[in-house]
C-alpha cells in the first residue's frame, strides 16, 4: 500500500512501548517500520509511552527508551518530551479521558462492572480447567440487576468494567498484510477494559489514544493480531472509523521462537555498549521482513525510505542472526574514514572513561576499595580500570568453569538477572545475603557463583571486593554486565 500524493497529510503512525524495562530491540524493529512509512508519506510519527502498569512501569525506562531511539537516529514528530498538538503522549497522565470513555460504554451498553472477587475467578478457571473447558471469563456479572449493582456500589465494592461481547459468530478485520483476517467469537470472552485500581488495560487505552490522537495506521507486531477483534468492537462502540492495521513479523531466533533474552541479546543498549554503529543495526533490522527492490543489502535509512512500500515485506518469520549483524557491522565500519572512525571511538570509549575518571565524587567512591592496596599511582588504572570502562575482555569459556556447561551457566545467568533486578536497596549487605540465597536456590557452589560473577562485574578473577565493586558501578551497570555476559555465551 502506498498513499496517493493528495493524502499525505492524513496519515500519522505510532510507536507506543512500556517502559518496564531496557529498551527491547523489537520495539526499534517496529518504531523503524512506523518511522519509515511517516517520513515515505510526509506524515508524523508520535511516540507514546504505555505506562498504565503502575507496578512496573519506569521512569529511568521510559529515558532509556527515548535515548536508545535517538542513537538510532529514529525521531519522533511529537512525544512526550517534545509535546504536540495531540497530548498528553504519556497514558499516566490520560487517566480522566479514559475514565469518561469507559463511562460511555457503561452507558451506551458496550461494557458493565464485574464485582467478581479474585478468589471467584480462581475457582472458576481450576474449574474450567478441570471439565477442559474454553479458559475465560463466563460472564458471571454480565447481567447483574441495575439494583444489584446499585447496592455493590454503594457498599464500595472494587470491580474492573469489561467488555460487552456481541452475541454474533464472528468478527473480521483487514490486515493491509494478511487480507481479511476473521475470528470466531467463541475464541473470545469479556476482556477487561478497567482494572480496579482505574488505570485502563492495553485495550481501553490503546483504541482511545489512537483515535484521539488521529493514529492513521497501527503498525505493530503481529502477537497484537489476537486484540485486535477487540479493538475493532471498542471502535464500533464508540462510532469512530477504526486505522488501517498492519501486523509485522515478529522477530524469531534461529529455532524460529520468538526472539527472547535467553537465545538473543535483546536490549538495545547491549548493542550501543558493544560499539555496533546505529547505522549497521538499522540496516539490519531494515532486512528483517523488508527488503530493496534490487535486492541490494547494504543500505541507508533515506534509501530504505525512497523505496518503501508496504508490499515489499515478507510475512515470513524473519530470523534475528547475531552474527549477521556483526558482519554487516564490519562493513559499515571499514567503510569509515580514518577521521570518522577516530571520532566515534572516542565519543563511544575514550570520552566516557576520562568523564568517569574526572568525577570527584565517582572516584572518591573507587579510592576505599583499593587505597590500602596501592604502591604506585600507575597502579590505580589496573585495578579500577573496570568501574569505568564498558568493555571487558573475558571469553565466554572463561565463564564455564569446571564442572559446568554453557547450558547450566546461560541457565544461572538468566534467573541472576531477574535475582539482581528484583533488588531495590543496591548495597553490599543486601547483595552478599540475596547472592548467598540465590546459591541455594540454584544449587551452585559459592565460591563457583562468586568466581563467574567477578569475571561478569570486573573482567578479572582478582578484583576489590566483590559486592562493594558492584555497588560502586550501580544496579544498572551491573545488570548491563551481566546481559552483556549471557550475550557473550549466546555467541559461543
Amino acid at each position: 500500500m502506498e498513499i496517493k500524493s493528495g493524502e499525505e497529510s492524513v496519515v500519522r503512525v505510532r510507536i507506543a512501548p512500556s517502559p518496564t524495562g531496557d529498551p527491547h530491540v523489537g520495539t526499534a524493529y517496529i518504531a523503524l517500520f512506523n518511522y519509515a512509512f511517516a517520513k515515505k508519506n510526509n506524515g508524523k510519527f508520535v511516540l507514546r509511552i504505555e505506562d498504565t502498569d503502575q507496578a512496573r512501569s519506569r521512569k529511568e525506562s521510559e529515558t532509556m527508551i527515548m535515548e536508545s531511539l535517538k542513537w538510532l537516529n529514529i525521531q519522533w514528530d511529537e512525544g512526550p518530551d517534545i509535546g504536540g498538538s495531540h497530548g498528553p503522549y504519556r497514558q499516566s497522565e490520560r487517566s480522566e479521558i479514559y475514565r469518561e470513555h469507559a463511562r460511555i460504554l457503561l452507558e451506551n451498553g458496550s461494557a458493565y462492572r464485574c464485582f467478581c472477587t479474585k478468589e471467584r475467578l480462581e475457582k472458576m478457571r481450576e474449574e474450567q480447567k478441570k471439565s477442559k473447558q474454553f479458559s475465560g471469563y463466563d460472564g458471571f456479572c454480565r447481567n447483574l440487576p441495575k439494583e444489584t449493582i446499585d447496592q455493590y456500589l454503594s457498599e464500595n465494592r472494587p470491580y474492573v468494567i469489561r467488555i460487552k461481547l456481541p452475541q454474533q459468530d464472528t468478527i473480521s478485520f483487514r490486515d493491509e498484510l494478511r487480507g481479511q483476517v476473521e475470528f470466531d467469537c467463541s475464541t473470545l470472552n469479556d476482556q477487561i477494559l478497567m482494572k480496579a485500581d482505574g488505570y485502563p488495560t492495553y485495550h481501553l487505552a490503546n483504541v482511545v489514544d489512537d483515535h484521539l490522537m488521529k493514529i492513521s495506521h497501527v503498525i505493530r507486531a503481529e502477537e497484537w493480531i489476537s486484540s485486535t477483534p477487540i479493538h475493532i468492537l471498542l471502535y464500533k462502540a464508540y462510532g469512530w472509523q477504526p486505522a488501517k492495521f498492519i501486523h509485522m513479523p515478529l522477530l524469531r531466533n534461529a529455532d524460529k521462537s520468538k526472539i527472547s533474552k535467553r537465545k538473543n541479546p535483546v536490549s538495545l543498549r547491549y548493542y550501543e555498549r558493544q560499539g555496533f554503529l546505529p547505522e549497521a543495526l538499522i540496516n539490519f533490522l531494515a532486512l528483517q521482513g523488508w527488503s530493496l527492490p534490487t535486492g541490494e543489502e547494504i543500505f541507508s535509512i533515506d534509501e530504505m525510505i525512497k523505496h518503501f512500500t508496504l508490499d515489499r515485506i515478507s510475512l515470513g518469520g524473519p530470523v534475528f542472526d547475531l552474527t549477521k549483524l556483526i558482519r554487516f557491522n564490519g562493513i559499515y565500519m571499514r567503510n569509515l574514514s580514518a577521521d570518522d572512525l577516530a571520532k566515534r571511538i572516542t565519543e563511544a570509549v575514550i570520552k566516557q572513561k576520562l568523564a568517569q575518571l574526572q568525577d570527584q565524587g565517582y572516584l572518591m567512591t573507587i579510592l576505599p576499595l583499593i587505597k590500602d592496596r596501592l604502591r604506585l599511582l600507575s597502579e590505580f588504572d589496573a585495578r579500577t580500570h573496570f568501574l569505568y570502562s564498558g568493555a571487558l575482555t573475558y571469553s565466554a569459556r572463561d565463564l564455564i568453569l569446571k564442572g559446568k556447561n554453557l547450558n547450566q551457566t546461560k541457565n544461572m545467568l538468566n534467573k541472576a538477572l531477574e535475582m539482581y533486578d528484583a533488588i531495590a536497596d543496591w548495597k553490599p549487605g543486601n547483595l552478599d545475603s540475596e547472592t548467598r540465597q540465590f546459591s541455594e536456590i540454584v544449587k551452585w557452589a559459592t565460591k563457583d557463583l562468586f568466581m563467574v560473577l567477578r569475571i561478569i562485574v570486573t573482567g578479572s578473577t582478582e578484583s576489590p571486593p566483590l559486592f562493594e565493586s558492584m555497588t560502586v558501578l550501580g544496579k544498572t551497570e551491573c545488570l548491563n554486565r551481566l546481559q552483556d555476559a549471557i550475550a557473550t555465551l549466546q555467541l559461543e
